[in-house]
């Protein structure tokens, strides 16, 4: 597969970049002026706070991406990040390439350097069981085969033989939803001139769920994105054309793809539980290291707290974080400025059982009156085998009870999460896989 070059002279394209730059400015102003004051200034929130992951199948498959060095990594910007300047040698150029139904293809469109992580945490590539490029199918019509990486990739570069898209934008702040709005508005061109059919696109949401911007993007709302993966809970979930997506690991922190072992499950745990993070004055994080010093429980528990952030790992704090998850029979996961975080999916990875503050937090990701599941809505649904908890002071009865459990039980216990995980991942995947197929590629062929 190739990458399309321009083929525009240079003014046209400088002319087509410079409208695409003025409408996407247009939908992020006023998607702002249409928030509401209490959401219209959203800061970057730090991964650590509950930032605590995403997947396809067609014909063939090309997952292509952007590699700009300017653009801050995944988890690091600011709400003060300068809006992406885009390369003036790759700007929108609409491809005169129109498929035959025998050629329908599939490509994901990473859109971003960070893109390449929120990929690898959604499962577009080995976070789920053999990524979704799975080539195992043989005989089946709808196969995945291969796919392709690139550099630099922005709008104006599809796959030559795509007539399918999946999107993968970030839109956690105002820098993020300005260069996804541009992809967008970008899809939207070659969707309008038949040079592409179908469009899905994976969103890494707002922490505080506030994703509007989105809507007019959506074919429900007379736009022309047909199916929605959305990451955090937000009350446009249907599981018909807008799906829920998992947070997941921690990549951009080089958390790795665990494989579990005998040690892993049969091996004794010292200790009972285990915290390392930032710990927030006033935050219930603070609450909870009162609670486990009052009752001498950080002791018992593997604890390290600190008052500051830090944006990436150490060789030495990645292990230390890392063996603090085998080491321990439990993991305590505040909520941070969203429920969801990485932490639960990297204590599942080493059957560590997850104990989750069951909290909304605040923002517009729904409400536990009118959605019984929520927060965290997904992993409810799939049977989450974690201890969820209302307040911290739960805790000390939880832990007492641990204390109770002999190793054979744990031993069960950690089966049965390990177990559990790899089966949500297998899930997701397929889930992704079906409906990708039955939107698409079942259309083209109607």
């Amino acid at each position: 597969m190739t990458l399309l070059e321009p083929s525009l002279k240079p003014p046209l394209r400088v002319k087509l970049q410079n409208n695409l730059r003025r409408e996407a400015e247009e939908t992020v102003e006023r998607f702002r002026s249409q928030a509401p004051s209490s959401t219209a200034q959203i800061t970057q929130p730090n991964p650590e706070d509950g930032n605590c992951l995403k997947s396809p199948t067609s014909d063939d498959i090309s997952l292509l991406h952007e590699s700009q060095s300017d653009r801050a990594s995944f988890g690091e910007g600011t709400e003060q990040d300068q809006e992406p300047q885009l390369p003036y040698q790759e700007q929108v150029p609409v491809p005169a390439y129109h498929p035959t139904p025998s050629q329908t293809r599939l490509a994901i469109q990473l859109t971003e350097e960070e893109q390449i992580r929120i990929a690898q945490k959604i499962g577009l590539t080995q976070h789920l069981p053999k990524g979704v490029y799975d080539p195992g199918r043989d005989g089946s019509e709808k196969k995945i085969r291969d796919f392709i990486t690139g550099p630099a990739i922005v709008p104006g570069y599809f796959s030559a033989n795509v007539n399918n898209v999946v999107l993968v934008l970030n839109g956690r702040e105002k820098a993020k939803v300005f260069y996804a709005t541009q992809w967008l508005l970008y899809t939207k061109n070659l969707v309008q001139s038949q040079k592409l059919q179908h469009v899905a696109v994976v969103l890494l949401g707002n922490e505080h769920c506030n994703n509007d911007w989105m809507a007019q993007f959506l074919s429900s709302n007379g736009g022309f994105v047909e199916l929605l993966f959305i990451i955090y809970d937000s009350p446009w979930i249907n599981d018909v054309d807008v799906f829920q997506w998992p947070l997941g690991v921690a990549t951009y922190r080089n958390f790795p793809v665990v494989e579990a072992s005998w040690s892993m499950v049969y091996n004794e745990r010292p200790y009972l539980c285990n915290f390392l993070g930032t710990v927030y004055k006033n935050s219930s994080r603070q609450a909870l290291m009162n609670i486990l010093k009052e009752d001498g429980y950080d002791k018992l528990c593997w604890i390290s707290a600190r008052e500051e952030w830090q944006p990436q790992e150490t060789n030495e704090s990645l292990k230390n974080y890392q063996d603090a998850l085998l080491q321990s029979d439990l993991t305590l996961c505040p909520a941070g400025v969203n429920t969801e975080c990485y932490r639960i999916y990297e204590a599942c990875s080493y059957g560590s059982v997850p104990v989750v503050e069951d909290v909304m937090t605040a923002g517009r990701c729904g409400n536990t009156s009118a959605h019984h599941r929520a927060p965290l809505h997904l992993l409810k649904t799939m049977g989450a085998p974690f201890i969820f908890i209302k307040n911290w002071k739960e805790l000390p009865a939880i832990l007492e009870k641990e204390k109770t459990i002999n190793a054979q039980e744990k031993i069960q216990r950690r089966k049965m999460l390990l177990q559990w995980y790899q089966h949500f991942k297998t899930e997701l995947k397929m889930k992704f896989t079906n409906i990708l197929e039955s939107s698409f590629l079942m259309t083209n062929k109607g």
